[in-house]
């Protein structure tokens, strides 16, 4: 039996969410990888000016960007255990297991900045 797609149960925007902050973290601008718990600490979150913001090389819609500025979103994913706030530099911190989830969407959200 193949593995089930959202075991968590996570809604539209908390997978959209979720998404946008593994590839945050996997900018060393944005982030602080802990190689010993296999975690990322979000240190800061970008900002968005007109109708997007900018993540590494990539253009994201402030629309789709939405719960990274939503208190809501990143309590149920820290609820679901997927983050926590125990690092007071950090905006949140992605466990291991927010790292590892399988959001589904790839990089439906992301496309080369043209500027």
């Amino acid at each position: 039996m193949p593995p089930k797609k959202n075991p968590l149960k996570l809604n539209k925007l908390q997978l959209r969410t979720l998404a946008l902050a593994q590839v945050l973290a996997r900018d060393p601008g944005m982030a602080q990888r802990d190689e010993a718990t296999g975690e990322a600490a979000l240190l800061q979150l970008p900002h968005a000016h007109g109708n997007h913001l900018h993540v590494g090389d990539f253009t994201i819609s402030t629309r789709d960007a939405s719960g990274l500025t939503n208190p809501a979103v990143w309590s149920a994913l820290t609820r679901k255990g997927l983050t926590h706030n125990n690092n007071p530099m950090a905006v949140a911190t992605l466990t291991a297991d927010g790292l590892a989830y399988d959001t589904g969407l790839g990089h439906r959200f992301m496309t080369p900045s043209d500027h």
